[in-house]
């Protein structure tokens, strides 16, 4: 009995274990997308309160990252992800017996608290258990892993918000079950070798997300690609339902989801598609889609059309996927192994505080001005963070003396 208490995962068992983490991490965070305006009718709620909602999520992951970003650099990997997982099934519980709004700003910031607790470790995680000279593909698999719990989040969610019994709960009960046998994977995950920080003392709750120095550029130019990805996700998450429901007049759940999904449903295909880019290249690609998929979905909005809205979405899916990826190999590749999940929470720290803002700001426009306005002021405001984009990824920083051959080798674009 003693002996199977500490048994370990294997290598494979325990990189796609990591995998699986940032997967329900993003169901968990996509799971009221579908529901949002049955809440509004539900209980008369207003743009800014159902937005305000969504974006007590990645304010309460900021706060969670600026506090606890390294913290599996202390503590390990498998006790950060496993506290994150107890977040997020909290989280998702209050969700599935919410009886007001109040509990949903509670779910919600559970919610931000797991997945800013578990997100960082574990994508640090699946690069460490990846085969050695493997992190694009590292990235790649964590992009589309989050990807795939979107688009559970959303399809799944829409059909059984549609066609099953209790439309507000069932989905989150599914959610439910399927943390909990994550969860359980992750108490036999192994710590990946360098992975933790040789530190004296205990580790204290404190501002610790780590940009390597002399990395400004590099960490910026990732920030960005980050944020534009999560952005663009944001707003389709956060008003595509209602955009879908008042613009383009679909009613049925489902193919509401669906329509959603189509963005990460395009985001997994490139992510595999695009593993073999380097990360530069990958994020002036994701730059290139975010313009195309913004310029879409203003048209769709101007026409009520459900095609450009299904094209924007999957220009959408490119950008998400080709500038996540970009950024998340670019931070890990110039990050310490000692100080990787605190260089990888600054990462996702960028991005999950633009997606809060972009959220609210939009969700107070559409309440006292109008869902078309919101959707406009949106898409220009993404066409012109994403051509900054491109432009960072075309200034190549000289340092001082000649590049490794090793260098080289891992950034063949940069």
């Amino acid at each position: 009995m003693g002996g199977r208490a500490h048994r370990r995962l294997g290598r494979a068992g325990a990189y796609w274990t990591a995998a699986a983490v940032a997967l329900i991490a993003l169901w968990t965070s996509g799971a009221p997308s579908t529901s949002y305006p049955l809440y509004s009718a539900e209980w008369d709620l207003s743009p800014v309160v159902v937005t305000a909602v969504f974006g007590t999520y990645p304010v309460a992951l900021v706060v969670t990252l600026l506090l606890t970003g390294s913290l599996s650099d202390h503590v390990g990997r498998r006790i950060a992800i496993l506290l994150g997982v107890a977040g997020m099934l909290v989280g998702t519980l209050l969700f599935a017996v919410a009886l007001d709004v109040q509990m949903l700003f509670v779910g919600r910031a559970f919610m931000g608290i797991g997945v800013g607790l578990a997100l960082s470790p574990a994508s640090a995680a699946v690069l460490e258990f990846s085969k050695r000279g493997r992190a694009r593909v590292a990235a790649s698999v964590t992009t589309a892993a989050t990807a795939l719990g979107v688009v559970l989040s959303t399809v799944v969610g829409g059909g059984l918000v549609q066609y099953g019994p209790f439309p507000l709960s069932l989905d989150y009960w599914v959610l439910i079950v399927v943390i909990v046998v994550v969860g359980v994977l992750v108490v036999f995950l192994p710590e990946p070798a360098g992975a933790v920080a040789v530190t004296s003392g205990r580790w204290r709750p404190s501002v610790d997300v780590a940009i390597p120095p002399g990395q400004g550029l590099i960490f910026a130019t990732a920030a960005l690609a980050a944020s534009i990805a999560y952005m663009t996700g944001g707003i389709l998450l956060a008003l595509g339902a209602s955009i879908a429901r008042q613009l383009l007049d679909a009613q049925n759940s489902l193919v509401i989801g669906s329509l959603l999904g189509t963005m990460f449903v395009v985001a997994g295909i490139v992510a595999v598609v695009s593993r073999r880019l380097g990360p530069r290249v990958s994020m002036r690609v994701g730059g290139i889609f975010a313009i195309g998929a913004f310029v879409l979905f203003a048209v769709s909005a101007l026409l009520g059309s459900v095609v450009y809205f299904l094209l924007a979405a999957a220009f959408g899916g490119g950008a998400y996927a080709a500038a996540f990826s970009g950024g998340l190999g670019y931070v890990s590749l110039h990050a310490p192994p000692h100080h990787r999940a605190g260089a990888i929470s600054a990462f996702y720290l960028a991005a999950y505080a633009s997606q809060g803002a972009v959220a609210v700001v939009l969700g107070l426009v559409a309440t006292f001005s109008s869902l078309l306005n919101a959707v406009m002021i949106g898409a220009v405001s993404m066409i012109v963070l994403s051509a900054v984009l491109v432009v960072l990824t075309l200034i190549r920083r000289r340092r001082p003396g000649a590049p490794t051959t090793r260098a080289l080798a891992v950034a063949r674009d940069g």
